[in-house]
C-alpha cells in the first residue's frame, strides 16, 4: 500500500488541511489501541511538542485518542524531536509521539512516530495507522476503569536536558557561543545546556509567539547568526531548526559550515580517536563532492542513502557505523542518539575544539566544496510533474551541459509539496545556467496545469 499521509518524516502538512484534528485523533485511537493489545499493563505513549500554534490542538487530539483506547499519554509539552526519542528508549515506553513539522513554515505542523527503541516507527505499523483513517477497521473504545489517563511528564524533558549536560567533558568556560533557536523546540533547551556547561551564550530566536517557529531564523535562515557572530566577536555559532533535530554552525569569521562540514570534522575527529567504527561516513546523495574527496584523503569510506535521516540511520545501523548525516544539518552520532540531535551536535563540535585547540574555520578548512546550487519549485502534483515530457527533457539536457563534471539531482521532497533541483559542477555559473532550465520547464508544467 502506498502512504497516503506519513511520508519519509511523518504526517506532514498544512494544519487542518489534510493533516487535521480528526485524524491526529485517529493516529491516537490506533497507536492507543495497538499498544494496549501488546502491552502486559496499561500501554504508555510519550508526547512531544514544538512551539506552532497549532501543536497545542495537535497534542490535545492525539491525548484523546490515546486515552479513549485505553492507554495513558505522557506529556512532555514543548520539547525537541530527539528528546522524545531519548525519553522513549530510557523510560521504557511503548511509543513516542513528536508533533513538529521540523523547518516547515508555522502553518505547517507534522506527526512523527518512534517504536519503543527510539527509533522512526515501523512501515508495517504506519501501513495499519492509514488503514484505520481510511475507514479500515473499527476500534473499541475503552470503558470505565479501561479508559486511559494523560500525566504530566515535564521530567522526562529535564531529564534529557542532564543527558546532553552529561555529554559535555569539557567546560565550556571562556567560549563566547552564539546560539538561533529558530523560536522552536531548542528555545530553552539549548541555552541551559551550554549555560550549564560554562559557555557565555548570546541568544537569538529563543521568543516563540505561535506563528514565528523558523521565521527569518534557524537554520534555515543564518543570516541573524552570522549577523551576530562577527558584530559580537564570537567563537562560534549554532543554528538549529524548528524541532531542534538539525545544527548548522558558524565559524568565527561568519562563515557557515553545514552538514557536511560537521560531518567531515567529527570523522576526522573520531578517526583519530578510533571511534569511526567501519572507518566508513554514511551520507545522502545531497552531499557535496568535496565531503568525499576530503575524506578519501583520509582513507574514509562513504555510504549514500537516499535524502532523509530515517535512511541514515538504517544505513547506519545495517553497517554499524558511529557516524552519519545529511547537508541540512542531520547529524547522527549512533553511540549516543538515534536521530539527528542539533544539540548534541552543536556539543560535540564544541568538543572537536576545544580537544585540538582549534577554531572551526581552522579544523574545516580540508573540506573544500564543490560550486553546488539548489532551487526549491513549489508544485501541485510532485510525481506528475517530474514525470512530464518537458522536464525529463530539460534534466537530459542538463545532464548533457554538465556532462563528466558534476551531476544533476531532481527529487521530490519528502516532507513539502515541493521539487528540489540540484546541480553540482566545476562553476556556479553552469549550475545555475543548469539549474534555470529545469525550474522552468516545472515552472511551465505547473502554469499548464
Amino acid at each position: 500500500m502506498s502512504a497516503r499521509y506519513f511520508g519519509t518524516d511523518g504526517f506532514r502538512g498544512e494544519a487542518n488541511e489534510l493533516l487535521t484534528a480528526e485524524r491526529a485523533f485517529g493516529v491516537g485511537r490506533y497507536l492507543g489501541w495497538h499498544f494496549a493489545q501488546e502491552s502486559d499493563g496499561r500501554a504508555r505513549i510519550v508526547i512531544g511538542k514544538d512551539t506552532r500554534r497549532s501543536s497545542y490542538m495537535f497534542e490535545a487530539a492525539l491525548v484523546a485518542g490515546i486515552v479513549a483506547s485505553g492507554a495513558d499519554a505522557y506529556l512532555l509539552h514543548v520539547t525537541t524531536t530527539p528528546s522524545v526519542a531519548y525519553v522513549v528508549r530510557s523510560e521504557n515506553f511503548d511509543c513516542g509521539i513528536m508533533i513538529s513539522a521540523s523547518h516547515n513554515p508555522y502553518y505547517d505542523n507534522g506527526i512523527k512516530l518512534f517504536n519503543r527503541n527510539g527509533e522512526k516507527m515501523e512501515e508495517e505499523v504506519i501501513a495499519q495507522i492509514e488503514e484505520y483513517l481510511d475507514g479500515g477497521r473499527e476500534l473499541p473504545y475503552a470503558k470505565r476503569e479501561k479508559i486511559g489517563r494523560s500525566v504530566d511528564f515535564v521530567a522526562g524533558r529535564n531529564r534529557y536536558v542532564g543527558y546532553l549536560i552529561s555529554l559535555g567533558i569539557y567546560s565550556f568556560k571562556g567560549w563566547r557561543v552564539g546560539l538561533d533557536c529558530a523560536n522552536g523546540s531548542a528555545w530553552h533547551i539549548a541555552k541551559s545546556v551550554f549555560d550549564a556547561l560554562g559557555a557565555t551564550t548570546f541568544v537569538l530566536g529563543t521568543e516563540p509567539n505561535g506563528t514565528n517557529v523558523n521565521e527569518k531564523c534557524g537554520s534555515t535562515h543564518m543570516e541573524g547568526l552570522r549577523r551576530l557572530v562577527r558584530e559580537q566577536g564570537l567563537d562560534v555559532g549554532f543554528a538549529f531548526d524548528g524541532d531542534g533535530d538539525r545544527c548548522l554552525c558558524v565559524d568565527e569569521r561568519g562563515d557557515v559550515a553545514d552538514g557536511d562540514k560537521i560531518l567531515y570534522v567529527c570523522a576526522r575527529y573520531m578517526q583519530e580517536r578510533g571511534e569511526l567504527f567501519g572507518n566508513t561516513v554514511v551520507t545522502t546523495v545531497m552531499s557535496n563532492f568535496g565531503l568525499y574527496r576530503a575524506l578519501d584523503r583520509l582513507g574514509v569510506t562513504c555510504q549514500k542513502t537516499a535524502v532523509g535521516d530515517r535512511f541514515v540511520y538504517e544505513k547506519m545501523q545495517e553497517l554499524t557505523c558511529s557516524l552519519g548525516g545529511e547537508q541540512s544539518g542531520h547529524i547522527i552520532f549512533s553511540k549516543y542518539a538515534c536521530t539527528g540531535d542539533g544539540v548534541l551536535t552543536a556539543l560535540k563540535m564544541m568538543e572537536v575544539m576545544i580537544e585540538k585547540k582549534s577554531k572551526l574555520s581552522a579544523l574545516a578548512a580540508d573540506m573544500v566544496p564543490s560550486p553546488q546550487v539548489l532551487a526549491n519549485v513549489e508544485v501541485v502534483d510532485k510525481e506528475g510533474t517530474i514525470g512530464a515530457e518537458s522536464v525529463r527533457l530539460a534534466i537530459r539536457q542538463a545532464e548533457i551541459k554538465m556532462g563528466e563534471r558534476g551531476r544533476i539531482l531532481v527529487r521530490p521532497s519528502g516532507t513539502e509539496p515541493v521539487i528540489r533541483v540540484m546541480a553540482e559542477g566545476e562553476s556556479e555559473s553552469l549550475c545555475r545556467d543548469c539549474v534555470r532550465g529545469i525550474v522552468t520547464a516545472i515552472e511551465g508544467v505547473e502554469k499548464r496545469e
